[in-house]
């Protein structure tokens, strides 16, 4: 995910697809634990996009 995807939402929405990423990765976690994880590369994507999207939050009340 782009941060120019991320800018142009309003915050609930930003709020709304963070905590979906947090399920996933979540789920992914459990997944680690029992031993069958197909793209170990998702743990970071998802942490990354996270990471982007509690910056768009915090500019976004910074405004």
């Amino acid at each position: 995910m782009k941060y120019k995807e991320i800018s142009g939402l309003s915050a609930q929405e930003l709020l709304d697809k963070e905590r979906n990423l947090k399920e996933q990765l979540h789920k992914l976690n459990y997944q680690r634990y029992a031993g069958r994880v197909e793209k170990p590369h998702t743990f970071s994507v998802l942490k990354k996009d996270i990471a982007r999207i509690k910056t768009a939050l915090r500019l976004a009340k910074a405004r």
